[in-house]
């Protein structure tokens, strides 16, 4: 089932989350100061391929430095990854089937506001 729901999670909007994200990465990789910001995004862009089947987990030993880079990523880059969530979600609720797809957009929001500090794992 986690097989079938990738698969439809990247045709109906996946794919294009994962763009958003890959060209936030580059975009951050620019300069050597936001190289972070940067590789936060392009784990976030792997998660959004596949998300089914994993899940973020907040890293324990996270402190004040992922609170500081997370408040510049909101203002950076975070808001507009976050609008992408939110408009993707509220357009697959709009079918059935989507309606997986919308509640796994609207788990990404919080962390795409916030990505340093978390960790992808798999589910067993």
């Amino acid at each position: 089932m986690r097989f079938v729901l990738n698969v439809f999670w990247l045709i109906f909007g996946g794919l294009l989350i994962a763009l958003g994200y890959a060209i936030a990465g580059v975009i951050c990789c620019i300069l050597i100061v936001t190289i972070p910001f940067g590789i936060a995004s392009f784990r976030m862009a792997n998660y959004a391929l596949w998300p089914f089947g994993r899940e973020l987990v907040q890293k324990p030993t996270a402190g004040v430095g992922s609170l500081i880079g997370n408040i510049i990523w909101v203002i950076v880059a975070g808001w507009w990854l976050a609008l992408g969530h939110i408009a993707t979600a509220i357009a697959q609720f709009v079918t059935i089937i989507g309606i997986p797809l919308g509640l796994a957009n609207v788990k990404l929001v919080p962390v795409s506001l916030f990505p340093l500090g978390h960790e992808i794992r798999d589910i067993p």
